[in-house]
């Protein structure tokens, strides 16, 4: 059984991994414990945000919005490649998926089935990470964001022991729950960032590919 990190063993991997990381108020208390479990953990799931502006999308996701409680993720990934922690327990992220999807991930098969139910509470089982873009398809994804997010996604995996063998579990909200398209954008694309994440995992956690 994966059990969530503790927010202190959280923050330490993100920043081993070489993620420059933002504490956002009392993030290390802030969940939604009370409306289902968190964990057992299997993997990580990215979304983006359909929104512009660091400030006022930290804030958004760290309150939520009406009729959806925050912390709408536990990191927001900005533009500029800082992790702004936003939560820590369970988030209103992921929402209900396809079961058939987390079997492959727990699997850690290296392609997954179409998504087709919503029959699975994800906030239960994924961390999730919001990042910074329009979402429409033409906002672009600057390459100091989507450094971020292979860092924060191997920082997790390395810490849990996903490396290693079959594919990495890092996951789109595309392909958890029927009729969401993120992360999406120029720049962004989830099978290289899963290569990359990989890739990392193959070397130390202050490994750089631009090194040496």
């Amino acid at each position: 059984m994966d059990t969530p990190l503790t927010a202190d063993s959280l923050l330490s991997h993100l920043r081993d991994e070489g993620a420059r990381v933002e504490e956002y108020k009392s993030w290390r208390t802030h969940n939604r414990d009370e409306a289902g479990a968190w964990g057992p953990v299997h993997g990580v799931m990215l979304h983006h945000t359909v929104t512009e502006g660091t400030e006022a999308t930290v804030k958004l996701c760290y309150d939520g919005r009406s009729g959806l409680p925050g912390p709408l993720c536990h990191g927001v990934v900005a533009k500029d490649g800082t992790i702004h922690l936003v939560g820590h327990g369970r988030a209103n992220h992921a929402g209900p998926g396809d079961g058939d999807v987390l079997a492959a991930v727990q699997a850690r098969e290296t392609s997954l089935p179409e998504d087709r139910e919503t029959d699975t509470d994800g906030n239960t089982h994924f961390y999730g990470f919001e990042c910074v873009n329009l979402g429409d398809g033409k906002d672009t994804w600057p390459p100091e964001q989507v450094e971020a997010v292979v860092r924060a996604s191997a920082a997790l995996c390395r810490a849990h022991g996903w490396d290693g063998g079959g594919g990495v579990p890092v996951i789109g909200h595309v392909e958890w729950q029927p009729g969401k398209s993120d992360p999406r954008g120029p720049g962004m694309d989830l099978a290289d960032v899963r290569r990359r994440v990989a890739e990392r995992l193959e070397h130390d956690a202050d490994w750089s590919p631009t090194a040496g």
